[in-house]
């Protein structure tokens, strides 16, 4: 089995090292500022070196890595953000993982890494008259990229003819999990292949997907899998909910829009909505044949932690076995990318980078 490495800069709580540890990749090193995140990851990955502040990471003096993922910071791309783009303090940092890739390469005469994976959410593509974007495909492929005809970035697109080879996809969480129910969360995924032309094959080649992980156990991921058996197939009551839409509520309230405000209520069909680092989001909850003995509450951290398909109970440690805040872990998860999205990723990065090192020997 080849070992292939991963570094993951702006880690958060450890999704992408987690998706690739179920992969057969192996996490190495990551970079978080925030102490509550890093806790939770180290409980899980104890042998992965903190790099700490990325503005003071060296990317030629760090281990090299087959694969470099990163989320940077969105607080200025998010449609419910200040929407300042890439010029944003936060956002900006974009450019800081960028100078560490190269930085690697250069110090490794172009050998690492391989691939590196840039998550953002959907709202990269329209920030700055949908420029930014383009500064960011640009930077990846070492090109000018033109705007398309339409003047609208696609749900999907590659940029070819150089290197790297550059793909991006639109991904939805509540689409990547089978029968089990996620949030919404759309995320931009831009994939650079800096050895080939493999960029679509990992982002667009339809592949089985892994199985949701089991809960975790007392000292890490993860425990015996457990009932976890559907309600209605135990013979207990049958669960009603109705995800509040919370965003589209406080549009409709502004406007004055009856008829939308009342649709924000949801249906039992709805997707959740995406998961805020500062909000919780509440929802209408009641047994069926029983709508007046329901109520409306808020999610817990553990519905939480299903919604964006991780193993329960992985926000809810640190390394020192102290539990972690409420509000830190609803912090962390809405920060966060759904397991399911990195798991397809990191499965397609092995696929190639294993299926190379197979004809090289």
């Amino acid at each position: 089995m080849p070992d292939i490495k991963l570094g993951s800069l702006f880690d958060g709580i450890g999704v992408f090292p987690l998706a690739a540890s179920r992969c057969g990749i192996r996490p190495v090193w990551a970079s978080e500022i925030e102490k509550a995140p890093i806790s939770i990851t180290k409980r899980h990955f104890p042998d992965m070196v903190h790099l700490g502040d990325i503005t003071k990471v060296d990317g030629g003096k760090i281990p090299p890595v087959h694969v470099i993922t990163f989320g940077s910071p969105c607080q200025n791309l998010s449609l419910i953000g200040n929407r300042s783009g890439l010029a944003g303090a936060k956002s900006s940092l974009f450019y800081q993982a960028f100078r560490i890739i190269q930085e690697m390469r250069d110090a490794t005469d172009n050998l690492y890494p391989a691939i590196a994976v840039w998550e953002n959410v959907m709202g990269a593509f329209s920030t700055n008259d949908r420029m930014d974007f383009r500064a960011v495909l640009s930077a990846f492929s070492d090109t000018e990229v033109p705007m398309p005809p339409s003047g609208r970035w696609g749900n999907a697109g590659m940029v070819r003819g150089g290197t790297p080879d550059v793909c991006w996809r639109l991904m939805d969480a509540q689409y990547w999990a089978g029968s089990r129910r996620l949030a919404r969360r759309q995320r931009i995924f831009v994939v650079a292949d800096f050895g080939g032309r493999r960029a679509a094959d990992i982002l667009f080649k339809p592949r089985p997907m892994l199985p949701l992980p089991p809960p975790c156990g007392e000292g890490g991921w993860a425990a015996a899998e457990g009932d976890r058996t559907a309600s209605f197939e135990t013979g207990r009551q049958i669960p009603v909910i109705h995800p509040f839409q919370c965003f589209r509520m406080r549009g409709a309230a502004k406007r004055q829009e009856e008829t939308a405000f009342r649709n924000s209520f949801g249906l039992p069909t709805d997707p959740f909505p995406t998961l805020l680092a500062s909000d919780v989001t509440p929802f209408a909850f009641w047994y069926e044949g029983d709508p007046k003995g329901g109520c409306i509450r808020f999610l817990t951290e553990t519905e939480s932690e299903r919604l964006m398909g991780l193993p329960e109970g992985w926000t809810k440690y640190g390394a020192d076995g102290v539990e972690i805040r409420p509000l830190q872990r609803y912090k962390a998860l809405g920060n966060a990318i759904a397991l399911p999205c990195a798991d397809y990723i990191m499965a397609g990065i092995y696929e190639v980078l294993a299926d190379r090192a197979g004809k090289e020997e």
